[in-house]
């Protein structure tokens, strides 16, 4: 742990995909870096997630961001182990209405870069096995790919590590500290830190930590689920979005499967205090997240918004937050797959999790500095879009902080578009 407390340029709170993409590039750039996790690298989120890499269906904003991703993929993965494949994405259609969407967002997204084809049915059945649905045809990517959750930042913390980076886990960040009204230091439980620049990238809990500087990031939390099945030969390596199931193929020879409305959210008291951003998605939204009442309202009640930096505080209470699946919403995922492409009727669930997502009022990442408070900067509210882009976002936030120029514009990402 000595070494944990020499002086560092830049500490990062938060050990998911983007604190650790974040520590290998400035670690690459030469930049003293030390990375701190409450828990285990990866423990929640970062490791939870579908594990694609996908342009397809993003924010208009966030396509730059996921074509620069695509390319730091592959380079990764001749560096290290992340369970990169590039074995290309569908956006499967049934009638009219899906492929009118689907062509509206290419038409936009085109400008940005984005590259996408629309197969025919006949075309599309080719790279799939035989479905007992009318599917009409569908968007594909053929850039598009995958990573393994459970490897990707693990990797990326290796190669941190090999630049010189330090890593810290089972270590919380309690608070900053200031002097002349910037950063000047972390606050850990192990001790106190000189840093010039902090990076919250805390995922789920970057709106407490934030919210006891003082500064108001409007986050939420929505529990996703997910299954896997045992290795099984489906005859299918393209990953599939079929609107009420999704499927990718996993190196240990099982399919990740899951689906966009196997979301929960879950009432607790932010969702009150946020009400008047949050609730026109959550109307917009509503075929896609449930809304309901649970145990966790209680839970959430208790933990404290503002608190000293000298005692425990709510990160050291709860290293991991680890919610249990919505069994409906995996549950109809995995039944729609099942009914649609019948092979799979022979797979046998393994395993199925939680997690929880941090989302935006408008699903779109907060990435840059915290002007109020000099030396902070913040990423984080991915919306559940964050594995894919993260070794892109680590790349950028790096060139930030080094007041260099980001290779991607990240003006619409800055927290002021909330004011």
């Amino acid at each position: 742990m000595a070494d944990a407390l020499d002086p560092v340029e830049v500490a990062i709170v938060g050990g998911g995909i983007i604190g650790a993409s974040t520590a290998y590039w400035l670690a690459k750039a030469g930049v003293r870096t030390a990375l701190f996790e409450k828990g285990t690298l990866a423990c929640e989120q970062s490791s939870r997630n579908w594990g694609w890499v996908r342009t397809l269906s993003r924010d208009l904003p966030e396509v730059p961001l996921a074509l620069l991703a695509n390319r730091r993929w592959r380079e990764l993965q001749q560096q290290v182990e992340v369970g990169y494949r590039q074995n290309g994405l569908l956006y499967l259609q049934e009638n009219d209405r899906d492929a009118q969407e689907h062509a509206r967002w290419y038409d936009a997204a085109k400008t940005y870069g984005a590259k996408a084809s629309f197969l025919t049915k006949r075309d599309m059945q080719k790279l799939l096995p035989t479905s007992a649905r009318a599917w009409t045809g569908a968007m594909y990517s053929e850039s598009c790919g995958v990573a393994e959750p459970t490897q990707a930042t693990a990797g990326i913390a290796a190669l941190a590590r090999e630049a010189g980076a330090t890593i810290v886990e089972n270590c919380a960040v309690r608070g900053i500290e200031r002097s002349a009204g910037r950063v000047s230091a972390i606050v850990t439980e192990a001790g106190r830190v000189d840093a010039q620049n902090v990076l919250v990238a805390a995922g789920a809990w970057s709106r407490l930590f934030c919210g006891n500087l003082g500064v108001e990031f409007p986050q939420l939390k929505v529990r996703g689920s997910v299954l896997r099945t045992a290795p099984f030969d489906a005859r299918m390596s393209v990953s599939i979005n079929g609107k009420d199931f999704t499927c990718r193929k996993r190196t240990d020879g099982g399919y990740t499967v899951s689906q966009f409305s196997a979301s929960l959210a879950e009432l607790v008291p932010d969702s009150f205090r946020l009400m008047s951003k949050f609730i026109r998605p959550w109307i917009a939204n509503r075929a896609i997240v449930r809304v309901r009442v649970s145990e966790r309202f209680i839970d959430e009640l208790k933990i404290p918004r503002r608190f000293p930096s000298d005692s425990e505080t709510p990160f050291e209470h709860c290293r991991m937050l680890d919610p249990p699946p919505y069994a409906k919403g995996i549950d109809q995922a995995w039944t729609r797959l099942r009914e649609s492409f019948p092979v799979f009727k022979g797979a046998r669930i393994a395993h199925a999790w939680g997690g929880y997502i941090d989302v935006t009022p408008d699903a779109m990442p907060v990435i840059g500095a915290l002007h109020d408070v000099p030396g902070l900067y913040l990423a984080s509210g991915f919306s559940g879009h964050g594995f894919g882009i993260g070794p892109a976002v680590g790349e950028c936030v790096a060139a930030l902080i080094r007041g260099d120029r980001p290779p991607v514009d990240l003006e619409p990402f800055r927290l002021g578009r909330y004011a």
